[in-house]
């Protein structure tokens, strides 16, 4: 089976050089790995002591912030490495302040397991919710590394809990410890024979509980705003956007509405703007425009703004939900104490499916169900608040993953 397996991420990196010769995104997956030892070894010395963290994509590396914080914290003499799977996370964070050395992770054949293993040579390793790489799994078990997975998620369909899964359930032996996010994932796990399981929860409650602690004041939206009630509409895509216009178009002329779009290319920002008939102004014209306080609409055609945007929001509006994969973020809204709503396909997303049963976040499937909403929360101020609490209080409820996680691995250490 690792025979097979090895034969397939062979064969994957050769395709993967040819398809990045037409996809941008994959020739950042390709090219962004081609100095990674080189950039280790410049980076970290023999002597150094380090401590390596594995995230998929830019949502595990925030959900495994918090513990990259209070580890470098705990351990200040060891460096930080990041490594990351997809460009649409190594590009986003590779400037981060948190990590000593931040990369890509090679693709996982056998000789660039032990490589990376070898330069990176880490005391203590974390995997973020999922991805399973067998060559470094097995080159970890082998060295003895306490190895972690942390904020794991596991789900019938996954390998292991199928019949042909045994070579996965073998690398699993690799984990010191798995720190899972709820009681189904421990009685998975172990069901197949591992019982070094804790139900610690999830480290983006940690993460987005923080948020409040920090200064989210941003004098721009706060001009806009104007104190009117404002509807903040985070990671749209097209088909949120064809239900939203229509909304905002009929809304009352003292709602506000800032849209903070998935994709912003300045075509898809473009054909929003043309389907709002309000007074509509974007992020990157904002310098130029005299007084903000005059629009109804404020479009942010840039990123990393849409967190502290949500502290300004009467009503959230979380998008992806007509879509595959689904809903974006519901914790960031949340955290602010704001009602949020979104799209029916939100079913793999745990919180969302918790935020719903407690009513804090509600699911619509179309446009009058939309208004429907929107219109109740603003005209019915104790409806508001209601949902307001069950929002502040989910998160406040299920703080604490991190400290649980820390507690375990300062005993292992």
């Amino acid at each position: 089976m690792l025979f097979l397996y090895n034969l397939v991420i062979s064969i994957a990196g050769f395709f993967l050089k040819i398809v990045a010769l037409f996809s941008p995104k994959i020739k950042l997956f390709v090219e962004g790995r081609k100095n990674v030892f080189a950039i280790l070894e410049e980076k970290i010395k023999p002597a150094d002591k380090t401590i390596w963290f594995h995230s998929a994509s830019l949502g595990e590396y925030e959900q495994g912030l918090p513990v990259i914080e209070k580890i470098k914290e705990k351990y200040p003499s060891h460096k930080i490495i990041v490594t990351f799977f997809s460009p649409s996370g190594y590009e986003v964070r590779k400037n981060n302040t948190v990590a000593d050395v931040t990369v890509y992770l090679p693709l996982d054949s056998k000789s660039n397991a032990k490589k990376f293993l070898k330069l990176a040579h880490p005391e203590l390793v974390f995997f973020i919710k999922y991805e399973f790489w067998l060559n470094y799994l097995k080159e970890l078990e082998k060295s003895k590394t306490p190895t972690y997975l942390i904020s794991g998620i596991f789900r019938d369909n996954q390998v292991f809990f199928k019949w042909y899964g045994g070579f996965y359930r073998k690398a699993l032996k690799a984990f010191t410890y798995f720190f899972v996010q709820n009681e189904k994932s421990k009685e998975k796990i172990e069901a197949i024979g591992f019982q070094n399981v804790i139900v610690s929860g999830d480290t983006r409650f940690d993460r987005v509980a923080a948020i409040l602690e920090r200064d989210n004041t941003v004098d721009f939206i706060e001009k806009f705003k104007n104190n009117a009630p404002t509807i903040v509409i985070g990671s749209s895509w097209p088909k949120d956007e064809a239900l939203l216009t229509e909304y905002i178009n009929q809304a009352p002329s003292n709602i506000k509405f800032i849209i903070a779009p998935h994709n912003i290319k300045e075509d898809q920002i473009s054909s929003l703007k043309s389907q709002i008939t309000k007074p509509t102004v974007l992020f990157s014209e904002k310098d130029h425009t005299a007084d903000l306080s005059n629009y109804s609409v404020f479009i942010i055609d840039t990123i990393g703004l849409l967190t502290k945007i949500y502290s300004y929001g009467t009503i959230g509006y979380v998008g992806g939900g007509f879509g595959n994969p689904g809903i974006h973020n519901v914790l960031e809204p949340a955290t602010f104490g704001i009602p949020i709503l979104i799209g029916p396909n939100y079913s793999n997303f745990a919180e969302a499916v918790s935020l719903v049963k407690l009513g804090g976040c509600i699911s619509i499937s179309n446009e009058k169900e939309l208004k429907e909403y929107f219109d109740r929360l603003l005209n019915d101020k104790n409806y508001l608040e209601e949902k307001s609490k069950i929002c502040q209080n989910f998160i406040q409820d299920n703080k604490g993953a991190t400290n649980c996680i820390m507690k375990i691995v300062s005993e292992t250490i």
